[in-house]
């Protein structure tokens, strides 16, 4: 409701007097207790109704109680009502007016039954309603508060004061209502299910959980069941965050989906599952559930399934990445639990984790310190955070340049070489250099020696490879290793770098020829026609920068980028989409200043320097003592540690392919330069001469031509459209006769028919056709299957119909719902949809059924 608060508070006008919502909601403060109880999630659905100065108290009372007892059917006798301890007002009518009994009505105090939206603000007393698990149990001695028995399913908030710095409480100027109803809360009510997990809203991702991992959920135990509970509910928050355009990040709203993401992956882990369940013993599983998830949306969220594609690779490219992280630092936090555990033994004190080790894990490893908690609290440590928040500090001050030595530890725990110095990078001005093997890793393993078809990770001494960071992707290349006479005896294809354990370079790649050993001189020589792309690429995105302060302000500032050989990728803050004619003003300037063929200069200096000059530094991003900054004189000013082209000239040109929105306030452009430029557009002209081919049209034509086929399209399907409605209305007239009367005091004309495959517009105009046909007083229930998997209902009812209390919206709503659908719609005229045909003739003949019984009771 954080949106009505001006509204309720009456210093915003409302736009309109009540609304309904439904609303996906994230909460992860309480993370630890998801799967713990019945009912905890990261990500659920609160449906809500809101009133803003138009019905209240009473009104809100009277239809949460038909919305719970007549729409959804719940048992009157299972249903309880907490009340604020001073309502009076509302116990009567509860107790008055609706019916419930004084005995199911309790008075509850400020804590429970009294809402507040923070230390100020709008405020009110509440009343809740609960669905009674055991009414066998009786009246006495209820207490609300036992989950064993009660669910608290819809909260009806009063919202009729503002709650002042001071505590006290003024009356606002209008009296409000703001309701809340969890879906799913309400699935476990209406499926009779044990808890939230169980309905049909979770429980298929927990099989397919329970799948990858071989294990049967129903009959696994307590932990397993917990464990099964936290993948379903974590994989439902990542798709639909990811979904509405927030990626994985350290910052943010970023953070939340990249913790979810490594709680989930944490959790498959412990659970045994390996590989993506499809042969890919090393693929990433999360993907394989988060498929499920997306199929379960395709009824609810199209958006879902149209960016199935991004969801899939961010989730991919997040879980393959903390993969690694996660078997280095769980092996290191293990080993230190264990000490911190043995420690306890001889000093007698509550074992603790010290903020040195934490910080350890954090900084080297990228090991987040909600798993380092996690995991210490399930051996019973404590996490000295005090310690670690020094730890954060200490690093802040600390120059990046001051890492030179450090300990390599692998899966075993064991130390691979003490004081192995940082990689030295000679990459700026060279693209091949001799190195000196110092270590080989296979699986994760040092080893001696490396055969040919074999995966490895080098370790060298010095390296002209670029390694993956600052948004640009890592160097590929080769590593030749020449025996006597200048003959390669052993080849490397080295296809990834990163950085680890500081300023180290992990070169990743498969032996293609020979033997590697350690201790061997190679040739690392770096593929110098994919550095140039990225080169290109990176000076491109710094002018891109450049470009977009200069026409849609300087406020504007970086939230991410990626700079690969294909293409360069630029995430910025800004409030909305670019028109058409910004996007054209930024390539122009880019290509002007492309053109002017300017001399880049590069300078490390000090961060202070830096910062006067104008250099503009990444938000977030932690610089040492002396940075690298990347001049474009007259253009930009960035402190940058990757590599770029000495001339502008040398990008040649510049074109932006798309620019969407990924996040609230995040926009993103990606976009094309030097080879990758020409690439796009001998693309594009391929597909232009094809469109030309096909249209048998010139290239300034293709629009025009493809309007008129639209033109043309549109006027078939009206065409159509109107056909199938003729259709219908002679079809509805052969139905006419099929009509049949009830009543004696009144007469009312009745159609329940099937329409066969009529879509549901040529539904509408028989039902609409008969209805005029037939004459007040008319009962029109039509259905019909346009499509596999598709059932259309429409009831339309004449005024007289309608005065006697049969509304069309409530009738056929339950009708939709045997047909696994619903719908609505106004008391004289309503349509409804389902996925189950099959269903369909019962479905009618239980219509027939109600509007019989409805109807003969109503006129005899």
């Amino acid at each position: 409701m954080l949106q009505f608060k001006p509204i309720f508070l009456g210093k915003v006008p409302r736009q309109v007097p009540r609304a309904t919502t439904a609303q996906r909601c994230i909460r992860t403060n309480d993370v630890e207790n998801v799967g713990r109880t019945a009912r905890h999630h990261t990500f659920f659905e609160m449906l809500g109704n809101f009133s803003f100065g138009d019905y209240f108290k009473k009104d809100a009372i009277r239809w949460a109680w038909e919305l719970s007892t007549i729409e959804f059917g719940l048992p009157v006798n299972r249903l309880w009502v907490s009340i604020y301890e001073d309502d009076d007002e509302a116990f009567e009518i509860w107790h008055n007016e609706v019916g419930v009994p004084a005995e199911r009505i309790k008075r509850m105090g400020e804590e429970d039954n009294f809402w507040t939206s923070g230390p100020t603000g709008p405020c009110g007393p509440c009343s809740e309603l609960y669905y009674d698990f055991h009414p066998d149990k009786g009246p006495d001695n209820v207490d609300l508060g036992d989950d064993t028995r009660f669910i608290e399913f819809y909260n009806l908030v009063f919202m009729q004061y503002n709650k002042k710095e001071d505590r006290s409480l003024e009356p606002l100027k209008q009296k409000n209502i703001d309701t809340g109803l969890g879906l799913e809360r309400m699935a476990q009510i209406l499926q009779k299910v044990p808890n939230n997990y169980e309905t049909d809203l979770i429980y298929p991702i927990i099989e397919k959980a329970s799948q990858l991992a071989n294990i049967s959920y129903t009959s696994a135990n307590d932990q397993t069941k917990t464990s099964l509970k936290v993948i379903g509910d974590h994989m439902r928050a990542i798709v639909y965050l990811i979904s509405d355009g927030v990626v994985p990040s350290n910052i943010g709203r970023g953070y939340v989906v990249r913790r979810l993401i490594r709680r989930a992956v944490r959790t498959g882990k412990s659970l045994g599952i390996h590989g993506d369940g499809k042969g890919d013993p090393k693929g990433a599983f999360l993907p394989t559930i988060a498929e499920k998830v997306v199929e379960m949306s395709a009824d609810i969220d199209l958006d879902v399934k149209s960016r199935e594609s991004r969801i899939l690779e961010e989730i991919t490219r997040e879980e393959l990445q903390f993969k690694q992280t996660l078997e280095r630092g769980e092996k290191l936090l293990d080993q230190m639990l264990q000490e911190a555990v043995s420690d306890v033994v001889e000093t007698g004190n509550r074992p603790c984790l010290s903020g040195k080790d934490a910080f350890l894990l954090y900084d080297t490893y990228g090991f987040p310190i909600e798993i380092t908690i996690e995991m210490a609290g399930e051996h019973g440590v404590d996490v000295d955070m005090d310690g670690f928040e020094v730890e954060m500090e200490n690093q802040r001050r600390q120059s990046q340049a001051a890492h030179t030595v450090v300990k390599l530890t692998v899966e075993d725990g064991s130390s691979i070489a003490e004081n192995i110095d940082d990689t030295e990078f000679l990459g700026y001005n060279t693209l091949s250099t001799r190195a000196v093997v110092q270590s080989l890793l296979v699986d994760g393993k040092p080893v001696i020696r490396v055969p040919e078809g074999s995966d490895v990770e080098v370790l060298l001494n010095r390296t002209p490879f670029y390694a993956e960071s600052g948004g640009q992707i890592a160097d590929n290349g080769f590593l030749y290793v020449n025996g006597d006479g200048n003959q390669q005896t052993a080849v490397v294809e080295v296809r990834d770098v990163q950085k680890s354990l500081g300023n180290i370079f992990v070169h990743k790649g498969t032996v293609k020829g020979g033997v590697l050993e350690v201790g061997k001189e190679v040739e690392a020589t770096v593929d110098p026609y994919l550095r140039k792309r990225a080169k290109v690429h990176h000076t491109a995105t710094h002018l891109l920068q450049s470009g977009l302060k200069k026409v849609i302000g300087q406020e504007t500032s970086q939230a991410g980028s990626l700079v690969a050989f294909d293409r360069l990728r630029f995430d910025f803050n800004f409030h909305r989409p670019l028109h058409d004619s910004e996007l054209e003003e930024i390539e122009n300037l880019i290509n002007g200043w492309i053109a002017d063929a300017t001399r880049l200069e590069t300078k490390v200096m000090p961060l202070a320097d830096a910062k006067q000059a104008g250099a503009i530094a990444m938000f977030g991003e932690k610089y040492g003592e002396e940075v690298r900054v990347v001049e474009v004189p007259g253009v930009s000013m960035e402190l940058c540690g990757g590599t770029h082209v000495g001339n502008t000239a040398e990008i040649r040109a510049f074109k932006i392919i798309s620019e969407q929105g990924i996040a609230s306030g995040v926009r993103r452009i990606e976009a094309v330069a030097g080879e990758a430029f020409i690439e796009y557009i001998n693309a594009r002209d391929s597909q232009m001469r094809r469109l030309c081919s096909t249209l048998k049209v010139k290239a300034e034509d293709v629009a025009t031509r493809v309007e008129n086929l639209l033109d043309e399209l549109r006027a078939a399907r009206k065409e159509v459209s109107d056909l199938r409605s003729k259709a219908a209305i002679y079809r509805a007239s052969v139905l006419a006769n099929k009509a049949f009367t009830l009543g004696t005091s009144q007469t009312v004309r009745v159609i329940v028919e099937s329409m066969d495959d009529a879509d549901a517009d040529s539904l509408k105009n028989a039902a609409e056709h008969l209805l005029s046909t037939l004459e007040d007083p008319a009962a029109v229930i039509l259905g019909s299957c346009p499509d596999k998997d598709k059932v259309s209902l429409v009831a339309a009812f004449s005024p007289s119909v309608v005065a006697l209390g049969v509304q069309a919206g409530k009738f056929i709503g339950s009708i939709a719902k045997m047909c696994g659908g619903g719908g609505g719609g106004r008391p004289n005229f309503a349509q409804a949809g389902g996925r189950k045909p099959e269903n369909l003739p019962s479905a009618l003949e239980k219509a027939r059924e109600d509007i019989v019984a409805t109807l003969s009771e109503k006129v005899g």
